[in-house]
């Protein structure tokens, strides 16, 4: 297996919500950059009419991620609003607060705890990951994808990063890569809304964020479970249940990430 198991500063548990929630909205702006909305927008409509779903549970999000955006365009092309459910093994209840604050009709926060791992108790619906499944470690990941051919759920997984490079490459660029990336956050920061005080504070002053999003991203690169990864996690093909992987293309035909997407055979 290509993939590496280091550490991203946004799976400590001890990392502030104010911090964690500030990072996340620069990955936010990032996703908006990279054009990443509408391809997962363009790939969750793909999905949708295998499944015939009306509801979207999204697993592992966050303080929302692009989900959000995604259900809200979905929905605007359709007279039956899809309803999106966001949820995670450790909710973010400042999120769960924020989003809940909205009051829109379509959208809520599970505020609970939700086991990606046993989709038994997973709440129904089409689930998604969306670049979340590289956080996963291999055995976690594995049962993951296991529990929703198992319990014949369908799930779409989308990664925006490809894990082409070689390893030793990845070490010998890393200072380059870390400050362009350093760089990059302190240009994006007044774009994020909510822009608080703390994000201000923790970029320009004391820049605690710029340098734990660096690392993130590039810590996510090599985390990224490459195609042949993923095929060894799933294993043997079942008769009831089939895997989709494929490359992601965005509207101009270009490569962005890759998706897995499993459903129970009909």
């Amino acid at each position: 297996m290509k993939r590496i198991q280091l550490f991203e500063f946004e799976d400590f548990g001890w990392l502030p919500d104010s911090l964690r929630s500030s990072m996340t909205r620069l990955l936010l702006i990032f996703h908006r950059m990279a054009g990443t909305e509408k391809v997962v927008t363009d790939l969750t409509a793909y999905v949708l009419t295998k499944v015939k779903a009306d509801h979207i549970t999204d697993l592992g999000s966050g303080a929302g991620g692009v989900m959000p955006a995604v259900v809200k365009a979905l929905n605007a092309d359709r007279e039956m609003p899809v309803r999106l459910l966001l949820t995670d093994l450790h909710p973010n209840q400042r999120s769960v607060r924020l989003i809940e604050a909205q009051k829109l009709s379509w959208m809520n926060y599970h505020p609970e705890p939700v086991d990606a791992t046993r989709m038994e108790t997973v709440p129904g619906g089409l689930k998604t990951m969306i670049a979340s499944f590289h956080h996963l470690p291999p055995g976690m990941a594995k049962q993951v994808l296991q529990s929703a051919s198992e319990q014949k759920q369908p799930l779409l997984i989308y990664e925006v990063a490809e894990n082409k490079i070689p390893l030793i490459a990845w070490w010998l660029f890393l200072p380059i890569s870390l400050a362009l990336l350093i760089i990059m956050s302190l240009f994006m920061t007044p774009f994020c809304r909510p822009l608080t005080w703390q994000q201000l504070v923790f970029t320009y002053l004391i820049p605690v964020i710029p340098v734990m999003y660096a690392w993130d991203g590039q810590a996510s690169l090599v985390r990224t479970y490459t195609l042949d990864d993923i095929r060894e996690l799933i294993g043997e093909p079942s008769q009831d249940y089939v895997w989709e992987i494929a490359p992601a293309m965005n509207a101009k035909g270009r490569r962005t990430g890759y998706y897995i997407f499993g459903c129970p055979v009909v």
